[in-house]
């Protein structure tokens, strides 16, 4: 089995999620491999999955707030509220300056009750609300709470009379849709509105510049370093201020015992002299606990 670590994937268009877990899973010899971040088969770019041991930190890496590059085509909306969906409407949107445009974006900002796309993968009684769709259900999600921090405008272009696409970008909290900006703005302005191309840029501190494409990703998870894959260690200081250990903490850890307070707030990595993760640790009024162990193999 290969070493334990986050696995950072450029994404390419027409690759489920899962199917990147998959691909992982074998290379790894394990089928402790998940991601954090669903991104849809349009979508490109970053994907970050764990192996082994670093399955735990994934919650924590899919929280962080997150930056898209998109096309939103105005004028056409779709079943999926992406390319990929049967168009349900369509309405010209000649009569729309790029004023009228940049307003109805700009709307799309700050926090946001946001209604995820029917065909996201959002469970509904334990069950994808994309599976019950394509089994003929018709699903009405709840909406939720996101935050849209900043969205760009880059180029305005008309591609047909009828058609206007706008490159964005978007910074947001981790759960907002990009697909529903798309859609939504479309419906304010009346013309309906859909993704044809989205891209994940950031998740936190990880950027697709740091990513690799799947091959080259896995290959540097088998040789244990290299271009798409962090070390366990490595992967825990780059999301959490680091807790350096003597010997005699990273003891006292192991035997589950706590150890003098960080003095700082939020799980912090709690590193061995030897360079090892003992734990994700956390403060708890003058000490600090054992958040996530991660005791020798």
């Amino acid at each position: 089995m290969t070493d334990p670590g986050l696995v950072v994937v450029d994404k390419p268009s027409g690759m489920t999620s899962h199917d990147v877990v998959a691909r992982i899973r074998r290379l790894a010899g394990t089928r402790k491999v998940g991601h954090a971040g669903t991104l849809d088969p349009m979508a490109t770019g970053l994907l970050i999955l764990g192996v082994g041991a670093a399955t735990r930190l994934l919650g924590y890496v899919g929280g962080h707030d997150k930056t898209y590059g998109a096309t939103i085509r105005l004028g056409q909306s779709t079943v999926t509220d992406d390319r990929e969906g049967e168009v349900l409407t369509t309405a010209s949107a000649a009569h729309l300056d790029d004023d009228a445009l940049r307003t109805a974006l700009a709307a799309q900002t700050g926090p946001l009750q946001q209604v995820p796309s029917s065909v996201s993968a959002v469970k509904v009684d334990g069950r994808r609300s994309y599976d019950r769709v394509r089994a003929g259900e018709v699903v009405e999600l709840a909406a939720r709470s996101v935050t849209v921090h900043r969205l760009e405008v880059h180029r305005i272009e008309r591609p047909t009379p009828e058609l206007v696409d706008v490159d964005v970008t978007v910074v947001c909290t981790a759960g907002t849709y990009i697909r529903a900006i798309a859609r939504d703005a479309g419906a304010a302005l009346g013309v309906g509105g859909h993704l044809t191309a989205l891209r994940r840029t950031t998740s936190g501190p990880f950027t697709v510049t740091g990513a690799a494409p799947v091959e080259e990703a896995g290959a540097a998870l088998l040789a244990g370093g290299g271009a798409g894959f962090l070390p366990l260690a490595d992967a825990a200081t780059t999301v959490f201020p680091v807790r350096a250990l003597t010997e005699d903490e990273a003891r006292a850890l192991a035997y589950g015992q706590r150890i003098p307070a960080t003095g700082a707030p939020g799980p912090h990595a709690a590193v061995d002299p030897s360079g090892r993760l003992a734990a994700l640790v956390e403060d708890s009024g003058s000490t600090a606990r054992v958040a996530v162990g991660f005791p020798p193999a």
